[in-house]
This record gives C-alpha cells, sequence and structure tokens, in this order.
C-alpha cells in the first residue's frame, strides 16, 4: 500500500488537477485560512507543480481538505488519466470559451440583419457579403478554440482571473 502511495505522489498532475488544488485553496483563503500573500504563493506553486506529491504538499495543513487527486480512486495501472475530465474543469472551460465566442456570437446576427434589410429594402437578395466578415472570423476563432484547449488556455485564464480578483480585493480592503 505504500509503495502505491509513493508511486501516486510521483505520477505526473494535469491541469484539472492543477485547477481543482487552485479551487481549495481559494475556499481556504475565504474562510480566512490563508491570508492573501501565502494565497498567492500555494497558487504561483499549484500551478507549477508537476505531480501529485507536489499538489498534495499545498494542503496538507488546511483541515477538512482532502486532496483531489487522493479523494479519486486508484487509476489502474497502465490506464492513462484523461486531463480536462473532471466536473470542475468544465466550467472554466465553459467561461472561456463564452469569452472568446461571445463578440463573434453578438457581431455576425447584427451584420446578418443590415444584410437581410438591405435586400429588403432593393427588392431582391444581395451579394452575401457578410460572409466575408463571419468566414474569416469564424475560421481565425476555430483555430484559437482548438489550439486554446489543446493548450489547457482556460485553465490558464481562469488562474489568471483569479489572482487579478484577489489582487483587487486586496487592494479594496487596504482603502477600508
Amino acid at each position: 500500500m505504500l509503495a502505491g502511495v509513493e508511486r501516486r505522489n510521483e505520477m505526473r498532475a494535469a491541469d484539472a488537477d492543477r485547477q481543482a488544488v487552485a479551487e481549495q485553496l481559494r475556499v481556504a483563503l475565504d474562510e480566512g485560512r490563508l491570508d492573501l500573500h501565502e494565497y498567492d504563493e500555494r497558487l504561483r506553486r499549484a500551478y507549477a507543480a508537476r505531480t501529485y506529491g507536489e499538489l498534495d504538499a499545498l494542503l496538507t495543513d488546511l483541515p477538512g481538505v482532502t486532496p483531489p487527486a487522493a479523494a479519486r480512486p486508484a487509476v489502474p495501472e497502465g490506464r492513462p488519466v484523461v486531463p480536462g475530465a473532471l466536473p470542475a474543469d468544465r466550467p472554466a472551460t465553459a467561461r472561456w470559451l463564452l469569452r472568446v465566442w461571445l463578440p463573434y456570437l453578438q457581431v455576425v446576427p447584427i451584420v446578418l440583419a443590415v444584410w437581410a434589410i438591405a435586400s429588403a429594402s432593393a427588392g431582391e437578395l444581395l451579394y452575401f457579403w457578410p460572409g466575408w466578415v463571419a468566414g474569416p472570423w469564424g475560421a481565425l476563432l476555430l483555430v484559437r478554440t482548438i489550439g486554446g484547449l489543446a493548450g489547457a488556455e482556460p485553465q490558464r485564464w481562469t488562474g489568471k482571473r483569479e489572482r487579478r480578483r484577489q489582487r483587487k480585493r486586496a487592494k479594496r480592503d487596504r482603502r477600508r
């Protein structure tokens, strides 16, 4: 059994594991168990961690916190761990996708409406110029989306967003 724990501590952690630890650290900060400086330091170490052992070390002194890797059932030997498979990872990905695609989803209907109104006032279907707006922009967003998901961009974006939020909160607290 001890050999299994040591083996798990040396296994590579996924981005989803780092994100789960970051969330547990945020909860500990909100509960007052960590000060802002210690939270920031642990958060940096969490995103830099390579193994489950490094992630577990960030949570060991926090009561009621089970390291996410230890809470999951053991993975059978030879079976790969799928990054991004944790449900906690889905909201970050959904928010990032919305941030990337929302301008497109707002502008393209307006462009289509302008074309439709122009066609209706002309009494015939005009040249479909909105394709020159929607097509290339959509293709670029598709490439960015695929590259971002493959490179774990949603998790990095969420981490940066959380750090900005903590800096704003600390600044607001200092003013009081």
